[in-house]
């Protein structure tokens, strides 16, 4: 039997493009502040959605990442990821086309070229398990640049 999880928001917003607002996770009580991004003439005061989605798969995939290593036993000291998301409009239409995840991985310096290979293969399989990635699969490609170091 599968089990269903529910992660609720609740986002509060006055106005219109120029509007403010909050967006907050209501399990764990984080807030952000949101607004319309000033390439959309809005303030740019604020998170915003696109930003939001490419966030959430910049966590999604670190997690996941971080998970998959310590499963494999990789020597990882370190993992930063970044990501961009691109939107591409087309005169009054938006779509949200790719993001790209740059995660640069660190092994410890004692890391063989085998866990370094390793590394770099599950650095590409991990957006495959993540939650977030997987919704947006189809619709949004999702590329992985990985860069991994030993220090």
């Amino acid at each position: 039997m599968a089990n269903t999880h529910e992660y609720p928001v609740t986002v509060k917003w006055s106005g219109g493009r120029d509007g403010e607002g909050v967006v907050t996770a209501d399990r764990s009580g984080v807030s952000n502040p949101i607004g319309v991004p000033a390439e959309f003439q809005g303030t740019g005061k604020g998170t915003n959605p696109e930003e939001l989605l490419a966030a959430a798969v910049a966590s999604c995939y670190s997690i996941t990442f971080g998970i998959i290593a310590a499963n494999q036993k990789l020597p990882v000291t370190n993992l930063d990821v970044s990501a961009v998301g691109e939107v591409t409009q087309n005169g009054a239409s938006f779509v949200y086309t790719k993001i790209t995840i740059n995660p640069t991985i660190a092994l410890s310096a004692d890391a063989t070229e085998d866990q370094v290979a390793k590394a770099h293969d599950m650095a590409h399989k991990a957006d495959s398990y993540c939650i977030i990635t997987n919704a947006v699969r189809g619709k949004v490609e999702i590329v992985v640049e990985p860069n991994i170091v030993k220090i």
